[in-house]
């Protein structure tokens, strides 16, 4: 049977149409692949596994029937990077290092959210250096539930207000360099990611060696999309 891969959902109670979606295309696939992938950013902000919010009930339920007869992986975005062992067990999902290595039919895939292959973008990668530090970690989670809540949701706004501004710029997408450099660290697999919003399947070159990039449709608007991986060869397809 097929993986599927799918990233960059940014679930959230503000997103009725998509949290159906995800419920029902798990409905569809479970026992029926696998493996599914989640790439990142599952969550539009998961500010730690105390979180109460009721819309995640409905999903992490989901999930973890999902989870009963087919493997669920969950890999953490730049939104959910504070996803941890209360929500494997919330979920049934497993948390996978960032990058990931699997193989099908003779062929390797290298997955990864996407977002430390922005390396143009000095400033988020700063913050992403300080934010996967286990110190800031602590200390993030130490704070009142409503606290992080009220600080998520202040990132969020000034996430959009700077989207609205800048918009789809070169510096918020990966650069060759740094694709590159983590191709040679891995023997130049297949690469998988989303976090760009930028779907489309790109061809990398240096010295020789050769590998395709392929970049999940991220979810919006009721709609989204997925990979397929299938006896080791690739295809995109979406959903809604």
């Amino acid at each position: 049977m097929p993986i599927h891969f799918i990233s960059d959902l940014h679930l959230s109670d503000g997103t009725p149409d998509l949290d159906r979606l995800f419920v029902d295309t798990l409905d569809a696939w479970q026992g029926r692949i696998d493996a599914l992938y989640i790439l990142g950013d599952l969550f539009e902000y998961w500010i730690g596994d105390d979180d109460d919010t009721p819309a995640l009930e409905p999903l992490l339920a989901a999930m973890k029937d999902f989870s009963r007869r087919t493997p669920l992986h969950v890999m953490h975005g730049n939104r959910d990077f504070l996803m941890g062992k209360g929500f494997e067990a919330r979920s049934g999902a497993r948390i996978i290092t960032d990058p990931a290595l699997i193989g099908q039919a003779g062929a390797r895939f290298l997955l990864t959210h996407g977002d430390a292959l922005c390396t143009a973008d000095t400033a988020y990668q700063a913050f992403r250096a300080q934010s996967r530090s286990p110190a800031w970690q602590a200390a993030m989670l130490a704070r009142p539930l409503a606290e992080r809540r009220a600080m998520a949701e202040h990132a969020r706004r000034m996430s959009e207000a700077n989207k609205a501004a800048v918009g789809m710029s070169e510096i918020s997408d990966v650069t060759a360099d740094a694709v590159e450099a983590l191709l040679d660290s891995h023997g130049w697999p297949t690469l998988i990611h989303g976090h760009t919003h930028r779907p489309a399947t790109h061809r990398h070159a240096k010295d020789g060696r050769t590998a395709e990039r392929w970049v999940i449709r991220d979810w919006h608007d009721g709609k989204g999309g997925f990979l397929k991986l299938d006896g080791g060869e690739l295809s995109a397809h979406p959903l809604g």
